[in-house]
C-alpha cells in the first residue's frame, strides 16, 4: 500500500458528534493528497472529483457520457471523496464540520469543498450519500464482455475519517442511534436536529503501520488497523433509470466487500458499450457487516488496471455467460452473492461457488459442495444497503494439484515456494529481477537491497524491516527455505514497493511483478 508519509502536526481531539465528545492528543499527520498533487498519480491517465468528473448518490447508467476513454490494459489513477464531512445530517459544509474537530481549511480537501459548496443537487432522504467518480470508457468493451479491475495502489488523501451511525440505517435500525431520533426541521442549516452520531477517527503511523484512533469514556484510545479500499467499483448498468448509489447490483456498485484492497482483481460484466467503470465510497477499514452503517470513511486516491476481456478468455472465471461480479487476491477466489434476502446472497454465494469450481478447475459438482462446506469461510460483507452481500473466501493453496503457480516479474517467469499455506519467493531472485543490487551479510543473517530510491534491509526471522534506516514492523518475516532467503508475496508490495496482481488463466494462478505500472 502506497501512503504519503509527509508528516504535520495537528492538534486535534477525536469525538463524536450529536452524543458526546471525547479529547485525544496530538498525533503526526500528513498534509491532505490534493487534486494539485500531481506527482503522487501513479496512473497512465488520472481522472480528478472536479464537480464536473463526479456524481452524488447514483451511478452512471448507458446513458451516461464518458469524461475520458483509455485504452484496454491502462492504469488510471482516480480521486476519490468521501461523503462523510459533505453530507447534510453534518451541514454539507466540511471545513465548518472538521473544523470541530481542530481540522485547518486547508486541512480539507479542495474538491471536497468544491462539491459541497456546489450546485448539484442531493437529496438527503432519496439518494445515496455516496460521491461516484467517472465513468471511464475502456476501449474495444462491449456488451457480453468482461472488465478486469486491478487495484494497483491506493494513497490516503486525508489523515482522518469518520464513522457514522444514522437513524432507520445500520444493522440495529431502531436501537441506535440511542436518543429521541430525528426532530422537525433538520437540515443541512439544522443539522443537529437529525440526532445521528457520526464519530471523528483520526490515524496514526506506527513504525511503517497505520492505525486509526477511537476514544473511551476513560479517555483511552483504541487502535485499529487500516486496510483501505474502495467500496464501490464497478461498470454501468444496462438501463436509463437513475440507478441508487446505495444497494450493490450485478455489475457492481457498492460491494463493500473489504478484500478488495491493494492487489486485488475484480471480474465485472460489460453491458454496455465502454464498459463506464466508475468507483468511489472511498474506505480506511471496515468490519465485515459494516453494522453501524459506515466503516471508517476517509477519501482515498486509487490507481486501478482497466482491461476487457472477450469472451472465451483464459481468465473469466467460469464458461458460459457470465453475469456478476466475481473477485481475486493471492489467497483466495472470491465469489459473491448479493441479494435482498441475506440468505438468498448466501445462496447466491455458493451456487457461484460450485460454478467456479466445477467450470475453472474441472471439480465435480458434488465434490465442490462438499469441500466447500469443509474448507471454505463464508462472510456477510455488508447487510447495510438494503441488497446484502455475502462472499465466499475459496483458499488457493488447497488447489496446488489442480493449477500451476507462476510469478511473472517484468517478463521473467518464477515458481513460488508454498510454505505454511503461503506463496514465498527468494527476495534476492525478485529484488534482482526489478532491477535491485543485494548483498548478504553472513554474521547478521540479513539482506540489504538497494531498489531505486530505497536501501532496504531484511533479516532472517524478524518481523522488522529498515527503509531508508526507518524500522518498519511487517509479521510476514523472511524465512530460510531450499537455502535462499525468501519472503511472502504480499512483502514485495508492502517493502519493496512494486505492484503485484492475481490472474487465473485456464488452471494456472499468475502473478504479474512489476515496478511500472504497465502489464
Amino acid at each position: 500500500m502506497f501512503i504519503n508519509r509527509t508528516i504535520r502536526k495537528f492538534g486535534i481531539s477525536a469525538g463524536i458528534i450529536g452524543m458526546f465528545t471525547f479529547a485525544l492528543p496530538s498525533v503526526g499527520f500528513s498534509m491532505p493528497l490534493q487534486p494539485t498533487t500531481i506527482d503522487k498519480v501513479e496512473g497512465d491517465y488520472y481522472v480528478t472529483s472536479a464537480t464536473e468528473n463526479i456524481r452524488w448518490g447514483s451511478l452512471p447508467n448507458r446513458d451516461s457520457s464518458p469524461i475520458l476513454t483509455v485504452p484496454s490494459g491502462s492504469a488510471v489513477t482516480f480521486d476519490t471523496v468521501s461523503h462523510e464531512g459533505l453530507i447534510e445530517d453534518q451541514g454539507r459544509n466540511p471545513v465548518e464540520y472538521f473544523g470541530k474537530f481542530g481540522i485547518s481549511p486547508d486541512g480539507v480537501l479542495d474538491d471536497a469543498k468544491a462539491i459541497a459548496a456546489s450546485a448539484i443537487k442531493h437529496d438527503y432522504v432519496k439518494d445515496g450519500p455516496h460521491i461516484i467518480t467517472g465513468p471511464v470508457a475502456v476501449e474495444g468493451a462491449m456488451p457480453g464482455d468482461v472488465l478486469k479491475v486491478e487495484v494497483l495502489s491506493l494513497q490516503t488523501r486525508v489523515p482522518y475519517g469518520v464513522i457514522s451511525n444514522r437513524h432507520g440505517k445500520g444493522a440495529l435500525p431502531n436501537e441506535f442511534p440511542e436518543n429521541t431520533g430525528p426532530q422537525e426541521g433538520a437540515s443541512a442549516t439544522k443539522p443537529e436536529l437529525y440526532n445521528n452520531v457520526s464519530i471523528f477517527t483520526p490515524i496514526e503511523e506506527i513504525n511503517g503501520n497505520w492505525y486509526g484512533l477511537l476514544p473511551t469514556k476513560a479517555g483511552k484510545k483504541v487502535r485499529f488497523p487500516i486496510n483501505p479500499f474502495l467500496g464501490v467499483m464497478g461498470v454501468a448498468p444496462n438501463t436509463s433509470e437513475v440507478v441508487s448509489s446505495i444497494p450493490p447490483i450485478e455489475t457492481g456498485g457498492n460491494m463493500d466487500i473489504n478484500e478488495l484492497g491493494v492487489g486485488a482483481t475484480i471480474y465485472y460484466p460489460i453491458q454496455v458499450k465502454g464498459g463506464l467503470f466508475y468507483t468511489g465510497d472511498p474506505h480506511f477499514a471496515q468490519g465485515d457487516g459494516e453494522v453501524a452503517l459506515t466503516a471508517l470513511e476517509a477519501s482515498l486516491r486509487g490507481t486501478v488496471r482497466l482491461t476487457v476481456l472477450k469472451k472465451g478468455d483464459p481468465s473469466i472465471p467460469h464458461r458460459g455467460e457470465f453475469t456478476q461480479p466475481f473477485a481475486e487476491t493471492e489467497d483466495y477466489w472470491i465469489p459473491i452473492g448479493l441479494d435482498p434476502d441475506l440468505d438468498e446472497a448466501m445462496k447466491e454465494s455458493v451456487r457461484e461457488s460450485i460454478q467456479f469450481l466445477s467450470d475453472k478447475l474441472d471439480m465435480d459438482r458434488s465434490v465442490a459442495y462438499a469441500y466447500l462446506s469443509a474448507a471454505t469461510d463464508y462472510e456477510v460483507s455488508q447487510v447495510v444497503d438494503r441488497t446484502k452481500g455475502v462472499h465466499g473466501l475459496i483458499r488457493k493453496t488447497d488447489f496446488l494439484e489442480y493449477v500451476d503457480v507462476a510469478m511473472n516479474v517484468d517478463g521473467t517467469l518464477i515458481k513460488p515456494v508454498v510454505h505454511n499455506n503461503e506463496f514465498y519467493v527468494p527476495i534476492r531472485t525478485i529484488s534482482e529481477l526489478l532491477g535491485g543490487t543485494v548483498v548478504w551479510v553472513n554474521k547478521s543473517r540479513t539482506t540489504q537491497i538497494k531498489l531505486g530510491t530505497k536501501n532496504i534491509s531484511a533479516q532472517i526471522g524478524s518481523d522488522v524491516y529498515s527503509i531508508n534506516d526507518k524500522l518498519v514492523f511487517n509479521s510476514k518475516v523472511p524465512k530460510l527455505l531450499n537455502g535462499e532467503t525468501a519472503v511472502p508475496v504480499s512483502v514485495i508490495n508492502e517493502i519493496l514497493g512494486a505492484y503485484v496482481n492475481w490472474t487465473t488463466i485456464d488452471k494456472t494462478l499468475t502473478a504479474n511483478v512489476s515496478l511500472s505500472k504497465k502489464q
